[in-house]
């Protein structure tokens, strides 16, 4: 058992929170910063040296040596440069501790090694990190000691975003502004912010770190590139919600411990539908600091989860045949003063804001929905998405009876004059209380899912930033904004434009309406008949980063440039091409060095059996057909092999870019397929002593 704590005593202790800023900071400097916080007024330079100095003051307090500009390169992971707070020793031979506000503000890492897409030649390395004031600082305490953490985005010489970070704080600015036009045409004169707010469910996969570091595909690539299935996988769904164990229940109690003292609100944590899998549920927070708490998150679980003898699998599909990974994005947008615009109310039917705010939104992920499914693509997420287990490479968006039938009423009759009710739900037990039912039941395999007073985006990969699609969500909500706001503007008639707008809006976008099964056969045929896009890969997504539509709605809230598009776009491409590219090399270092050395010492083993019995004047007929049926299954290994290498040899010849990552999709995954296919079937054949490696059962179920 672990010692007991309050929480309350140790949230946030590592924060250099608003409280921190009040104790610490002179009442003119901390007002400055909180202008600068929330209204993004510039700090001067002798405001911005006493803040770093109490920050230094507060951290050196906490143990920290160090501190670091963290920020959130292309590369989909955090990045740091650590810097001693120490200064040139004195002509005594000691030194003193200094951090300057012009250090605070901004660092210069070397740009030339994070991914450009094209932005920055590899000699051109100046690049600067700044400091996103309205995401806290901390100190994060782990094997090199204790590090002050300053959030900060990440731009070339020339200014050109290089991170996550920078568009997202953009998409958020331009949200805000068309939020607040919106809702000034509905009289709201207090409000003087609105905000994206986003909580970011985290699920993963825990298997013991002595078995993972014997899976030479686990290492390189996150996954298993080869893998027969247990006995038992998911099939009972005696997993989700089940009892969890307590070599993982020691980990989460770590890890929310660590998270609690960084100011990360570890909400929910639960056991997930797969053997092995579990996941983690914040509070929501304003979409830059949950963006920053779910990089933090994934930190985390992996250094504690060392701690505990295990490594954490963020893979979207660490194994074939299982439930595999993402990350669910809810998203909402709140003002100041606590408003939240997608709260429906009782009667959604009546409220008008409501209605146009809701059918603005089934406008942006209609036009935008190859954008959107963009936002979600990796490598990895082409194994999970479509495969029945998550959300369909389709995007719809499902609203749920009561709001579904508002729509439909609008459209068909262009008033909406009720709402369907929710009622009591009857248990059938006298000692149990009547519980309130909800008007609408929740559908989990929508990728876009209204769930009461937000939208879930169930797409997002494991592994991935919450960023991407947290931009492309503010972003194309704000052209909608922006575009029924110049109507309204123009209006003579303000009550009928809105009811104008919000028919037209539902009529023309009710096709991306979907309360149906997202994972059925039918579904894939309606939606081709609605004229919804079916993107399949991540390849085939790329391209909607780079359309026209895209470049001017992006370019007009001053979001990304075509520059930055174009860049985004190569370096995705290039992303996949090297992700696809170690996992085949992956599958002909194990196959050649592994598998095939492992098959033909069985068949050797078996050969010698068959001699033996045949010697012993015995039926052979047994031995012999398994002799055969291996030896069949290792001629394929050894064909499937060699084309896998031609393949690989062959994609390392194309053209970087587009040409190159469609190859590795179209030629070398389905060579990889097919080298899979023969070894995985032998698993169930070759004697588990001479398996090289643990099987699917030892990593999923002995954790």
């Amino acid at each position: 058992m672990g010692e007991a704590f309050n929480v309350a005593d140790i949230f946030g202790e590592d924060v250099f929170n608003d409280t921190v800023m009040q104790e610490r900071l002179p009442k003119k400097v901390y007002k400055d910063l909180k202008q600068t916080i929330e209204e993004g007024k510039e700090l001067d330079s002798a405001t911005a040296d006493v803040i770093a100095h109490e920050m230094k003051e507060w951290a050196i307090e906490k143990g920290a040596t160090h501190y670091t500009h963290w920020f959130q390169p292309l590369t989909g992971v955090t990045a740091e440069k650590h810097d001693s707070f120490i200064s040139a020793p004195l002509e005594n031979g000691k030194v003193l501790m200094s951090f300057s506000g012009k250090e605070l503000i901004k660092g210069e890492p070397d740009a030339s090694s994070f991914p450009s897409g094209g932005l920055r030649a590899t000699f051109e390395a100046r690049g600067y990190t700044a400091w996103d004031c309205t995401s806290p600082a901390f100190v994060r305490h782990d094997a090199a000691g204790a590090t002050l953490c300053i959030p900060t985005a990440f731009c070339s010489y020339t200014g050109e975003a290089l991170d996550q970070k920078t568009p997202l704080l953009r998409s958020m600015e331009a949200i805000g502004e068309q939020s607040l036009r919106l809702i000034r045409h509905f009289g709201n004169t207090t409000s003087r912010k609105v905000t994206p707010m986003v909580g970011a469910e985290q699920e993963y996969f825990l298997v013991d770190a002595e078995k993972f570091m014997q899976r030479k595909d686990l290492i390189y690539t996150g996954r298993t590139l080869f893998g027969a299935m247990p006995p038992k996988g998911q099939e009972l769904d005696d997993h989700y919600f089940g009892t969890i164990r307590q070599r993982i229940a020691a980990f989460m109690r770590d890890v929310n411990v660590e998270l609690w003292k960084v100011g990360v609100t570890s909400k929910t944590q639960h056991n997930e539908v797969a053997p092995a899998q579990h996941e983690l549920a914040p509070i929501y927070a304003k979409a830059n600091v949950a963006v920053d708490h779910n990089h933090l998150v994934m930190q985390t679980m992996k250094r504690v989860a060392g701690q505990h003898g295990m490594k954490c699998l963020f893979h979207e599909k660490p194994f074939a045949g299982v439930n595999g990974s993402g990350k669910h994005n809810n998203w909402s947008l709140t003002t100041d003063d606590g408003k939240n615009l997608l709260d429906p109310g009782k009667t959604p039917h009546e409220n008008i804001q409501f209605l146009l705010v809701l059918t603005c939104i089934l406008k942006a992920v209609d036009e935008h929905a190859d954008l959107l499914r963009e936002s979600a693509s990796d490598p990895g997420n082409d194994h999970r998405l479509g495969a029945n287990e998550a959300p369909p490479a389709i995007i719809s968006v499902f609203l749920g009876e009561q709001l579904e039938d508002v729509i439909d009423q609008l459209v068909s009759t262009g008033e909406a004059t009720h709402s369907i009710k929710g009622g009591k739900l009857k248990t059938g037990v006298r000692t149990l209380p009547q519980l309130a039912r909800d008007a609408t039941d929740r559908n989990r395999t929508s990728p876009f899912a209204f769930t009461g007073n937000k939208f879930e985006f169930r797409m997002v990969g494991s592994r991935d930033s919450v960023a991407s699609p947290n931009v492309v969500l503010n972003t194309i909500v704000a052209e909608a904004f922006a575009e029924a706001c110049d109507v309204l503007d123009e209006a003579e008639d303000f009550e009928m434009a809105v009811h104008d707008l919000i028919k037209k809006y539902a009529t023309e976008h009710q096709r991306i309406i979907f309360n149906g099964n997202g994972y059925s056969d039918e579904w894939v045929e309606e939606a081709e008949r609605r004229g919804l896009p079916n993107i399949r890969s991540m390849v085939e997504a790329i391209p909607a980063l780079t359309t026209e539509q895209t470049v001017e709605m992006f370019e007009r809230f001053h979001v990304l440039t075509r520059a930055e598009l174009e860049s985004r776009a190569e370096i995705r491409y290039e992303n996949y091409s090297k992700a696809i590219n170690i996992e085949a090399r992956t599958m002909i270092d194990m196959a050649s060095k592994q598998f095939v050395p492992a098959f033909i010492k069985y068949t050797g083993s078996l050969a010698d059996t068959v001699n033996a019995v045949r010697e012993a004047g015995a039926d052979t007929t047994v031995q012999a057909e398994i002799l055969n049926e291996v030896t069949k299954l290792l001629g394929e290994t050894r064909e499937a092999l060699a084309a896998l290498i031609k393949v690989t040899e062959e994609a390392m010849e194309k053209p970087e870019g587009e040409e190159r990552a469609r190859f590795y999709y179209f030629e070398v995954t389905p060579a990889m397929e097919r080298l899979r296919a023969p070894v995985d079937r032998l698993e169930m054949i070759v004697d588990k002593e001479m398996w090289p490696m643990p099987s699917y059962g030892d990593l999923l179920f002995e954790v």
